[in-house]
């Protein structure tokens, strides 16, 4: 049985009227060198709602019925999408690096973009029936993992792979000199190799994740004591953190912590 995830970071919490799913599945041995999951979010709403999200450093191939599939590189912005009446999404997460020597460009070359995955993969047509005929999340991850074939990560790539996701989990890293330690080379050879790979710089992947750990953190924690926060997660002080989060986000961490308050008062 594949393995089912635990629920992803990176949304910010909302109260939609009506049915909405967000699942996500572990790939098979044969593609984790590359993809990060599968995911699929459906909905059935009795009114339009506003689905927001934090960027995450990684390249998506998206596939909505009755469009195409598209590949969409790393969006330094959030991404809000109005949902409306029933429908699904269908998305394949590349892994940090993941995507690199798939395009005959740098990565960067899809930073904030997004185009046909007819461009990208041949023979992805049949993969977009498929998933517009689909009736289960299974039923496109089984569709997925039949058509996607992928070659081994180059050893640079996979290197810069394994720094970013280190730097997701270990939150004492918050400068790009200590990025740069750890990958074992000078801060210009790193931005180099994440601009080539990922298609963000290390210092944008550093600012990320501090902030999705926040919000990780208010969701779980809405009272939590914002001044203490900032320190933890590195911030000169709260004026700063507040700052760079509500630039990201599009709220202040108090109007998070209030909405994910008003949320489990309305469970």
């Amino acid at each position: 049985m594949r393995r089912e995830l635990k629920k992803p970071r990176g949304i910010v919490p909302g109260a939609p009227r009506g049915e909405m799913e967000h699942r996500r599945l572990a790939p098979s041995p044969a593609l984790a060198h590359r993809v990060a999951h599968f995911w699929w979010v459906r909905w059935n709403l009795k009114e339009p709602y506003v689905a927001m999200t934090l960027p995450h450093p990684t390249v998506h191939v998206i596939f909505e019925p009755p469009a195409r599939g598209v590949v969409h590189g790393v969006p330094e912005r959030r991404f809000e999408r109005q949902l409306e009446g029933e429908g699904f999404v269908f998305g394949v997460k590349f892994r940090p690096g993941g995507f690199s020597g798939l395009v005959d460009s740098d990565v960067r070359a899809l930073t904030n973009r997004g185009v046909p995955a007819t461009e990208v993969f041949a023979g992805v047509e049949r993969l977009e029936r498929q998933v517009a005929k689909a009736s289960s999340f299974e039923t496109c991850v089984a569709a997925a993992e039949a058509f996607f074939a992928l070659p081994a990560l180059p050893e640079e790539a996979a290197l810069v792979r394994d720094v970013v996701e280190r730097l997701e989990e270990d939150h004492s890293f918050v400068r790009v000199e200590q990025a740069a330690a750890l990958a074992g080379v000078d801060v210009r050879t790193l931005q180099r190799l994440f601009r080539r790979h990922v298609g963000v710089t290390p210092k944008w992947v550093l600012a990320r994740y501090r902030l999705h750990e926040a919000a990780a953190r208010l969701t779980e924690t809405p009272k939590l004591s914002l001044a203490r926060l900032a320190v933890e997660l590195g911030y000169a002080d709260q004026a700063h953190f507040t700052r760079d989060f509500t630039s990201v986000v599009g709220r202040s961490p108090r109007v998070v912590a209030k909405r994910v308050s008003g949320v489990v008062r309305g469970r």
